[in-house]
């Protein structure tokens, strides 16, 4: 039963759109599946991690954390909003590939920008606390620590088959679109992730200013 909800959860929790997903979504259509996929795996990792640490109990590391929450927050703005440039950049630069076409060179810039953007969102700590406090609470666990990294590895499992599936998916009809369909996109994705980090920067500076009128 635990193994099974464990994938309903890693799998549920990636479906949302993100920046997480567009950053792989973006690996997919411009490297092929395997660079996506790697991508995937990476936030899949995190995920299994920060669920794991969770159910083991380590909610006072996080709430320790939570006092540099608009720290966090100013972070991952300035790494989205360098996303979204680069993203836009790649909007206006794509060009039809001439084939053969040579292998894109390996970069680990992507993987880093994910592991960055996990590290910097304070909202990932409070899921995985929640989805810990429900696995508990309801008695799926209870005094045996191994079933903490049984379920921490079906959450995992059930994240690489999102990401294996979106990327897949991808990979496959991605090179169905014309060139300018495929500007498009990138611009597309480059003005969702520009969204993202204007909210996230006005969520840190809201969060300061409450904080500066309860000292005042």
């Amino acid at each position: 039963m635990i193994i099974l909800i464990g994938l309903l959860i890693g799998f549920m929790a990636c479906i949302p759109p993100g920046p997480v997903n567009i950053v792989i979504i973006s690996q997919a259509m411009k490297c092929g599946f395997l660079r996506g996929f790697v991508a995937g795996l990476v936030a899949s990792t995190l995920d299994g991690v920060y669920c794991l640490l969770a159910v083991l109990g380590l909610s006072q590391v996080v709430g320790t954390l939570n006092k540099y929450r608009p720290a966090f927050k100013v972070g991952a703005a300035v790494i989205l909003a360098v996303l979204a440039w680069r993203t836009y950049r790649q909007s206006k630069e794509y060009r039809e590939p001439i084939v053969p076409v040579l292998p894109p060179p390996v970069s680990a810039r992507p993987l880093v920008g994910i592991f960055f953007l996990y590290v910097t969102n304070p909202a990932l700590y409070a899921f995985w606390l929640g989805t810990a406090g429900f696995i508990s609470g309801h008695g799926y666990i209870r005094h045996h620590k191994i079933m903490a990294f049984f379920f921490a590895g079906a959450v995992w499992v059930g994240c690489v088959l999102w990401y294996l599936i979106l990327n897949h998916y991808v990979a496959k009809y991605h090179h169905l679109f014309s060139p300018k369909t495929y500007q498009r996109i990138f611009l597309v994705l480059a003005l969702v992730l520009l969204v993202f980090s204007v909210l996230t920067a006005a969520s840190a500076f809201l969060q300061v200013h409450l904080w500066a009128r309860k000292l005042l």
